[in-house]
């Protein structure tokens, strides 16, 4: 069986883990960009680089790339992720609330961008339809790139995310009508272009509805049957199969995946089932979106820059000044500070990914010369590497520009992530009179709860309550613990609290967290392995049935419960002394042994 396997078809493969596993860390350490590592790590590596050099070197090949299609396909999956996480964290009712800045800020700038770029091409001397071509894709950003960094950087929420997130929706949502005007152009020299592009638009349109209607009616139920097994593997399988679907569906239609998987996403935000999905996506879509920045590193030439170094430098520089002053003007207008505005110009003055689909497209169908093509992908490659650059430069420039002008209200839309809030593990009986308490006194939480019926009931009736498994140290980042105030731990399955309460104290050691104990037993191994304070079911059930005797023997109600009051602490202390105790004694015990000599 071994003789039949091709291992050199693995080649490719071990170049990519190497990169991600090995590269990506060393630059990490050394504060470089991962996204910076990606592209560097495909230009040098990749068919334009060392892997030209396989023929005369054939050692080579375990370490280069030699064919980029290999990668493509799967690339691919790495924005299709992207793209679904983005719409689980918005949902529909959010997107509504944008539409003034993603249809008007974010089409002035295609529009402006586009006409600015085919301005500079006809003065360039290219043909008017290889300038427009050239226009539309260079007048697009990275999307990938810059939400990353954004991401990387704990800015997505901030003026300057929100609005470059709503900018980047408008350019994707502009990919659609590009790319069929570049494939119309291509194929349909005497017929009517624009009669063709209705039709395809058309089509698009129905998929779109069939992938909304058809997710309204199945992702839920498909969800909480899922859910219902309790089974990790099967719930990952699903969210891939739904994702992929939803991708492929548009794909058929003429879409791009990321669109259809976008919608995919927006349908499952407004499900109880939102974070647990953020979560068990999450190492699938860094994977393959540090694969995507790979194979976008493989399209940067050296040589064609080496060939015409000052224009090439020109074009790069001349791109991100064109569009950042643009995009800039253009924020000012819809009323975004000065130094927001600016850090989104800059943030999206480099060219984007969509670049390399588009030129490539019009190149493969005669549109555009393979020169003019080489240059302007060389431009948009230099222009995307910079964008980490930029981002810092951006930020600064923003921080000394920062001043009074108005907020655009319009902004809050986007997703926001909860801050010094409370997050309730087990939404049961304990754990609702818990959330009504803290609502009462106005102390925002987030309840968490693995129980599919108990979730989707409460949501039901309004309640703030996700489905997922809280001992999972990423569903807890999700919901907010490294800025959360406390965890409340209401849940009675005792082996799962204490889960819960070793993942939150290895990643909060300051947070305070109270959990529902057993018994008195149960309560000081809490202690013992972090809880801030642990409540046992047998000691409150004997402190309220004492107060409700004293009460109903006649003694004073407030006596009764100061009284009761001072015999919670005396047990709490009791439990909490005896817990530091057996942890004493361990730690005494350990160092005996290391100090006994070996017989």
């Amino acid at each position: 069986m071994a003789a039949n396997i091709d291992i050199g078809a693995y080649s490719e493969a071990l170049v990519v883990l190497g990169t991600a596993g090995v590269i990506v860390p060393l630059f990490r350490k050394l504060g470089i960009s991962p996204v910076l590592a990606y592209l560097g790590a495909g230009a040098v590596l990749g068919p334009l680089g060392l892997g030209s050099l396989v023929s005369g070197y054939p050692g080579l090949y375990w370490f280069t790339v030699g064919n980029a299609k290999n990668l493509e396909g799967v690339a691919e999956l790495g924005i299709v992720f992207l793209f679904f996480l983005i719409g689980i964290e918005l949902s529909f009712q959010r997107l509504v609330a944008m539409r003034r800045l993603v249809l008007g800020l974010g089409t002035l700038q295609v529009l402006v961008s586009t006409a600015a770029v085919v301005g500079v091409a006809l003065l360039a001397g290219l043909a008017p339809p290889v300038a427009l071509i050239v226009g539309m894709t260079l007048s697009l950003s990275s999307t990938a790139i810059v939400l990353e960094v954004l991401s990387n950087q704990g800015r997505l929420a901030s003026t300057t995310g929100r609005a470059s997130f709503s900018v980047l929706l408008a350019q994707d949502i502009a990919v659609i009508p590009v790319l069929m005007f570049i494939s119309i152009m291509g194929a349909n020299a005497g017929g009517s272009v624009l009669e063709s592009l209705a039709a395809a638009l058309i089509q698009a349109g129905a998929a779109l509805v069939v992938i909304v209607v058809a997710g309204r009616i199945l992702l839920k139920p498909l969800f909480r049957m899922v859910a219902g097994s309790k089974t990790t593997e099967l719930f990952i399988a699903a969210v891939l199969f739904v994702i992929v679907g939803a991708g492929a569906l548009a794909h058929q239609a003429g879409l791009s995946m990321a669109l259809g998987a976008f919608v995919a996403g927006l349908l499952l935000a407004e499900t109880e089932f939102d974070k647990a999905i953020e979560t068990a996506v999450a190492p699938f879509k860094s994977l393959l979106l540090g694969l995507f920045f790979f194979t976008v590193g493989m399209n940067i030439d050296v040589r064609e820059i080496l060939r015409e170094p000052l224009w090439i430098a020109g074009g790069v520089v001349g791109l991100i000044a064109l569009k950042a002053v643009l995009l800039a003007v253009a924020g000012r207008a819809f009323r975004l500070p000065w130094g927001a505005a600016v850090e989104t110009g800059l943030l999206l003055g480099p060219g984007g990914e969509f670049a390399f689909v588009g030129i490539g497209l019009a190149a493969s169908l005669g549109l555009v010369a393979k020169d003019v093509s080489g240059f302007a992908l060389a431009v948009v490659a230099l222009t995307m590497a910079a964008t980490p650059l930029l981002a810092i430069a951006g930020e600064r420039i923003a921080q000394r520009l920062a001043g009074p002008a108005p907020v655009d209200p319009e902004l809050s839309a986007a997703p926001d992530r909860h801050e010094g809030h409370a997050i309730v593990v087990g939404h049961g009986r304990v754990g609702k009179v818990v959330c009504a308490l803290l609502k009462e006194h106005q102390v925002p939480f987030i309840a968490a709860d693995s129980h599919t019926p108990t979730v989707s009931r409460e949501r039901k009736e309004g309640s703030n309550v996700y489905y997922g498994d809280a001992s999972d140290p990423e569903f807890l980042k999700t919901c907010g613990l490294m800025a959360a105030k406390g965890v409340i731990i209401t849940i009675d399955a005792h082996a799962t609290v204490d889960e819960v309460v070793r993942s939150v104290r290895a990643l909060r050691p300051d947070v305070l967290i109270v959990a529902r104990a057993r018994d008195e037993r149960h309560a000081r191994h809490l202690y013992e392995i972090g809880a801030s304070d642990a409540v046992p079911e047998t000691v409150e059930a004997s402190l309220q049935l004492s107060e409700a005797t004293l009460v109903g023997l006649g003694i004073a109600t407030g006596l009764a419960i100061a009284s009761i009051h001072e015999k919670r602490d005396e047990f709490r202390k009791a439990l909490q002394s005896a817990a530091q105790k057996v942890g004493r004694d361990g730690a005494h015990t350990l160092r005996s042994k290391r100090k006994t000599p070996p017989q």
